[in-house]
């Protein structure tokens, strides 16, 4: 089949470190006059290796080599930038919206919140080398952190609660499933709709067992490797 062989030439450029991380791939026109192939053809191949996170498309902006993947453990609250920092990658947040709404229906699940309660909610991007990787919904609770809002939420906002608010998360419940990025979380990622992601949903207790906050993660399933390591008892 061709698009298997122009997927393995593809490839076999990629490992040899002939197209590099972050880089470009040239226009889908011009790609295909270089296989000889159709653009039907091409576009097998290329939504293969998009599955396989080895390449990814931004809307309008064509498809580019995929940098190595952010080792990520949802067990532990580390903040992003000093997980990013950590394995030498350069991570930047932005703050879309933050205000303090009647709770939605999963905010209001997820803290086990009584009816038309209030929560901060803060909707942020994660960067990762200028290329967005993650959209993060969070709800955190308004009677424990009142001003939260008045803080700088493009920092991290563990070290937030730490610093302000004396509060430090000891138990994290977490979700992970597959799903797709669509509406304004799409286009908050620079991906078309449909594109396949990683939803990780965590709820933090404090040290009292009180719940805290809740967030609701959306990776680019490219972007991230999920890894966690448990110590069994003998």
């Amino acid at each position: 089949m061709h698009y298997v062989k122009i997927k393995d030439a593809l490839v076999e450029q990629i490992e040899s470190g002939l197209l590099l991380p972050g880089k470009k791939l040239p226009p889908e026109r011009k790609l295909a006059e270089a296989f000889d192939t159709t653009r039907v053809t091409l576009r097998e191949a290329l939504s293969i290796l998009e599955a396989q996170g080895v390449i990814f498309r931004e809307d309008r902006r064509g498809w580019f080599i995929s940098p190595p993947r952010l080792k990520y453990d949802p067990a532990q609250p580390l903040p992003f930038n000093e997980l990013a920092l950590s394995q030498n990658r350069k991570p930047t947040v932005e703050v879309l919206s933050a205000t303090t709404a009647m709770a939605s229906k999963q905010a209001t699940s997820s803290l086990k919140l009584a009816p038309f309660s209030d929560v901060h909610c803060l909707n942020r991007v994660r960067y990762l080398e200028q290329r967005p990787i993650a959209y993060v919904t969070s709800y955190i609770k308004t009677d424990m952190f009142p001003e939260l809002l008045s803080h700088d939420l493009s920092s991290s906002l563990t070290s937030i609660l730490r610093t302000n608010y004396a509060t430090r998360y000891a138990n994290v419940q977490y979700r992970i499933v597959t799903t797709s990025l669509i509406g304004e979380v799409s286009q908050a990622l620079r991906t078309t709709s449909g594109v396949p992601a990683i939803l990780v949903e965590r709820v933090h207790r404090n040290a009292q067992g009180d719940l805290v906050d809740c967030h609701f993660e959306y990776w680019r399933h490219d972007a991230i490797s999920i890894e966690s390591m448990a110590q069994r008892n003998q």
